[in-house]
């Protein structure tokens, strides 16, 4: 890709972010107007107050997704799958390994892929 398609790929990925946060502000706001003063009395917001609101939230409450980036990523039960892959011999742990690229799609291309539109002569 040359570079002026980055930059026209850059340009459009930063109008889609941009229009889906516009979304969500706009969407948690019409909710929360349509909601909190039905239900509890509560005020009507507007945009700011909205986007300071998800702001509040984030800051409280952490991500908003994006994986597991905290310490204990791999669950309550890392501590059985560590004793377990330790007492496995060698062509267990291929086995294994195998297993867990077969459930996973894990595809791995040792071949070079050849175009179809070429000769092989």
């Amino acid at each position: 890709m040359n570079k002026s398609g980055k930059i026209v790929k850059v340009i459009i990925l930063s109008i889609v972010g941009v229009c889906i946060v516009f979304g969500v502000l706009v969407g948690t706001m019409y909710l929360w107007n349509w909601l909190v003063p039905t239900l509890f009395n509560g005020p009507v917001i507007n945009f700011w107050q909205t986007l300071g609101l998800l702001a509040l939230s984030r800051i409280l409450f952490g991500r908003w997704g994006g994986g597991c980036k905290h310490k204990h990523a791999a669950g309550p039960r890392k501590h059985y799958w560590k004793e377990r892959w330790n007492n496995m011999n060698a062509d267990e742990r291929e086995k294994f390994k195998q297993k867990l690229k077969d459930k996973w799609c894990y595809k791995q291309e040792d071949t070079p892929v050849q175009n179809p539109g070429t000769a092989n002569d």
